[in-house]
């Protein structure tokens, strides 16, 4: 039977048809011709099942949220502040880039609005300094991956849905994995400006330090606001959601006022479309896990694959290498709906702590969205850079393999996930 599901969603996708659709009919037709039995308006209610969770009110909430802060000036007055205090070392712009991103990745919780609301800006004075386009696009694609490490990390909330966990804990555990993604980044920059000698850039003043402290210090505020509240109870993941959008209406539209009024709807359209997506790739991934699940797949799968009593390292290492091939080829999202339910009972018969499982299997999803030949990233830096995808994937070879180490590092020592718990 799981020849046959895998085999349909094959085909349907050959026909180019949108991930969605192979997601939920393929499902169907091997109800109907290989479960006889199975009656499939069991199926139907799945749907709705998959969006019905209050937790996943969130999803639309944080993409609002960062879409007003990608319409204003957010991104700009993050990249003052932080190059006013770096920009002079050498390697500054590109240590900017990295901090930028994570910074902005806190916000936006999206890695594709930050390839956009960073790399824009960042690409443009990193060519000026002196940086090859293939390192900075290169860069600007991995650093921006740390959004789907740190709160509000979309894709932890789809692991949080799919493998019922608390969101609000995967948001906690994911803060240092994220902080030790931008830090090994940051010092590879060092390293790489030295060896190709960089010129350095101006440094500021602390007039002009204190000046763009002063115009950042509200945007600074976003990830104080949500993991703050979180860490200290004071409000769920859902609930940070509502107040980031709050946040950034006021912030944008009032005291900043680069987005006039008018403009929400248009904004709000743009978020209702890609939430609409999610949406749906929620709803057939609970319909691909219902039949799994009703035909004892994941069992059978995971004694093939790791056979009848694994080892938590054992599992560990089977999860990021089915993860990282996944997301190198299809969207994170999809992957992580799809292999979530088969792999979660082995790994937790196995002694493996889910939201550790969670930031492993997060991890792998950032991983391969920038990585070739497919990562979600790659084509998304060449749209918006307009340049050629063998220019864009040139200069990505050496992050992906500090972002592996980074992947040993993490199966090893589960307790950088678990510290902050």
């Amino acid at each position: 039977m799981l020849t046959a599901l895998l085999g349909i969603m094959f085909v349907l996708l050959m026909l180019n048809f949108p991930m969605m659709i192979p997601l939920i009919i393929a499902p169907f037709i091997v109800a109907v011709f290989f479960s006889p039995l199975l009656d499939t308006s069991m199926m139907v209610p799945q749907l709705i099942t998959g969006i019905s969770t209050y937790e996943l009110l969130c999803v639309p909430l944080f993409i609002f949220a960062a879409d007003i802060m990608t319409s204003g000036r957010t991104s700009e007055r993050l990249l003052d502040f932080i190059g006013s205090f770096v920009r002079h070392i050498r390697g500054g712009y590109a240590v900017t880039t990295a901090a930028a991103c994570t910074m902005f990745g806190s916000i936006s919780g999206s890695t594709q609005a930050t390839v956009v609301a960073i790399g824009r800006p960042m690409r443009e004075r990193m060519l000026r300094a002196g940086y090859k386009d293939s390192s900075t696009m290169a860069l600007i694609i991995n650093a921006s991956d740390v959004a789907l490490l740190v709160p509000p990390s979309i894709g932890l909330i789809i692991y949080g849905l799919a493998a019922r966990q608390s969101i609000g804990d995967l948001f906690i555990a994911g803060i240092l994995p994220g902080v030790m993604v931008f830090l090994v980044f940051a010092t590879y920059s060092i390293i790489y400006a030295k060896m190709k000698n960089i010129p350095l850039a101006t440094k500021a003043d602390w007039k002009e330090r204190f000046q763009a402290f002063r115009k950042a210090i509200l945007p600074l505020g976003f990830p104080i606001l949500v993991i703050g509240g979180i860490y200290s109870g004071y409000f769920t993941a859902t609930e940070a959601a509502g107040v980031s959008v709050l946040y950034a209406l006021i912030l944008e539209v009032l005291v900043y006022r680069s987005i006039h009024i008018k403009r929400i709807p248009s904004i709000a359209l743009s978020t209702g479309l890609v939430t609409s997506v999610v949406f749906i790739l929620v709803a057939g991934g609970q319909v691909f896990t219902f039949l799994i699940n009703l035909e004892n797949i994941p069992r059978m799968l995971t004694e093939t694959v790791l056979g009848t009593d694994p080892t938590a390292l054992y599992v560990l290492i089977i999860v990021s290498v089915f993860f990282f091939i996944g997301c190198m080829f299809v969207d994170p999202i999809v992957v992580i709906l799809v292999l979530t339910p088969i792999f979660l009972p082995a790994a937790e018969a196995a002694g493996v702590d889910p939201i550790h499982l969670g930031i492993i299997i997060t991890f792998q999803a950032a991983l391969g969205s920038a990585t070739p030949p497919f990562g979600v990233d790659i084509f998304t830096a060449s749209a918006v850079f307009n340049r050629p995808y063998m220019e864009v994937i040139k200069g990505t070879p050496p992050f992906i393999i500090m972002m592996v180490l980074m992947s040993i590092i993490l199966i090893l020592f589960p307790q950088i996930s678990l510290a902050l718990l």
